[in-house]
């Protein structure tokens, strides 16, 4: 268990140029999640969960490499091996992101909104659960 506490951790998350540019990228992983959707599902023809899936992963590997090299550049070491637990870790947390704007996306596409804004809603509500965990959990921002 870490002896840092919650209060420093919070703090952590609160650094407001981090925040811009992980908002920055972000809004480049939606439109790559996006664009991705609604090539998948209304073109190429794949379930809608599934072609939020495949969007939502290549989207998740473009933004990892971004906040890698720019939000987050100078928190962690640079070796092979622990980028690539990084960016284990961060598609393990996108998890939480993910269920969550899928989890928008079928209700909203259920009760009759158009699938790219409920996917666009989703992704605005996972942003705060990726943020908060990819701070704390791939980047470890309140160690440094």
């Amino acid at each position: 268990m870490s002896s840092i506490p919650i209060r420093d951790r919070l703090r952590s998350l609160a650094a407001a140029d981090r925040l811009l540019r992980f908002i920055a990228v972000g809004t480049v992983g939606a439109g790559v999640d996006m664009s991705l959707l609604v090539v998948f599902h209304s073109i190429v023809g794949l379930p809608l969960v599934v072609s939020k899936l495949a969007g939502a992963e290549i989207s998740y590997l473009v933004m990892f490499v971004i906040n890698e090299r720019w939000t987050f550049e100078s928190f962690g070491k640079t070796s092979v091996r622990a980028r690539l637990r990084r960016l284990g870790t961060s598609n393990g947390v996108r998890l939480g992101g993910f269920a969550t704007a899928t989890i928008v996306l079928v209700v909203l596409t259920g009760v009759g909104f158009w699938y790219p804004l409920a996917n666009a809603v989703g992704i605005g509500v996972g942003f705060f659960v990726n943020y908060s965990f990819e701070s704390l959990l791939t980047w470890r921002v309140h160690r440094q």
